[in-house]
């Protein structure tokens, strides 16, 4: 059971530190095209726009609960 430990934390530590040199990279890209302001104003706009289809959604769900049209 130690040895299955041992080697599941080698994988975890090898697997974050190829992920933190590829997202060192992709960070970099993003920032020098000044692409990552677009993607984060359309992160932003869809889930504004979900928050509102649900606020909507749950006026509508408690008038309809109220028996009102």
């Amino acid at each position: 059971m130690n040895k299955l430990k041992k080697i599941a934390a080698m994988m975890a530590l090898c697997i974050l530190s190829v992920a933190a040199h590829a997202q060192e990279k992709q960070e970099d890209f993003m920032r020098s095209n000044g692409k990552i302001y677009v993607v984060v104003a359309v992160v932003v706009t869809i889930v504004i726009g979900l928050f509102i289809y649900l606020l909507n959604l749950d006026r509508k769900m408690s008038r309809m609960e109220k028996g009102e049209k």
